[in-house]
């Protein structure tokens, strides 16, 4: 299994949730970050913005799985301009579901 880990703006990120659901890939968790890319921030006016509001998603699935998932993301997260994002994919060794202690992997 894989975790993809997606940063994504906070203006798509119900787009993103939608496409993976709507690719029954519901199971996920997000949450408001803040970061910066290559560009170091932003600049309006006179004013520096070097923290940027984004959305983490963060998905468990089987290896089979990570292509369509990245897919979906990236589709729905493009606009073409600096700051849609990046996607990471990394190895899962194990799950525990807290309730019933139960490992799944």
């Amino acid at each position: 299994m894989k975790i993809v880990r997606a940063v994504v703006r906070p203006e798509d990120s119900e787009a993103v949730a939608s496409s993976l659901a709507k690719a029954n890939f519901s199971a996920l968790t997000k949450w408001d970050t803040f970061g910066r890319g290559k560009q170091k921030g932003v600049r309006v006016g006179g004013q520096a913005y070097s923290d940027i509001l984004k959305t983490m998603f963060f998905i468990a699935v089987k290896d089979d799985q990570v292509a369509e998932v990245t897919r979906i993301i990236r589709e729905t997260a493009f606009t073409g301009y600096p700051g849609d994002g990046k996607i990471f994919v990394t190895p899962l060794d194990t799950i525990y579901t807290i309730r019933t202690g139960k490992q799944e992997l």
